[in-house]
């Protein structure tokens, strides 16, 4: 079974390491699956032994009315179909930063479009020094980047 709590998935994260397996993590909203993503989990997937992802609970999915379009187990399910992806789980917190804590990747991956360490809502950044304290790396995928809001805004409404 591919989906997992968050405190199964920090289990099966520990087996691994102790097998002297690389573990990435992504986490992200993925309300819209669309190429992008899946070009990210597998540029992602490509740096350890085994990719984990977690998603940003319904409640917590602060991209505006109607949001998320796809429910938090539709994302899960939609993820965990994906061949390059080892485990997902529905975060619990608002935001990666306890769920870093919790899972202790090897890798904590974001697309390039976080590269600069910079956002909005401020989150990469609060995640950023989680990383550096826990001595997990950050690393970015450069793949093609489309944001689901601006697909949804276009051609769904």
């Amino acid at each position: 079974m591919k989906i997992l709590s968050i405190d199964s998935m920090a289990e099966a994260i520990a087996r691994l390491k102790k097998q002297g397996k690389k573990v990435a993590l992504c986490h992200g909203c993925f309300d819209l699956m669309h190429p992008g993503h899946i070009k990210y989990f597998q540029s992602a997937r490509k740096l350890g032994d085994a990719l984990a992802v977690t998603i940003t609970p319904d409640r917590f999915v602060d991209k505006g009315p109607g949001r998320p379009v796809f429910n938090q187990n539709l994302r899960a399910e939609s993820i965990a179909a994906l061949e390059c992806v080892d485990f997902v789980a529905v975060n619990e917190w608002l935001t990666a930063e306890k769920t870093l804590e919790k899972l202790l990747p090897d890798y904590y991956v974001k697309g390039q479009e976080f590269e600069k360490l910079e956002d909005k809502t401020g989150k990469i950044q609060k995640e950023f020094e989680v990383v550096k304290r826990l001595g997990i790396e950050m690393r970015f995928t450069h793949e093609i980047v489309f944001s689901s809001t601006e697909l949804l805004n276009k051609y769904f409404k």
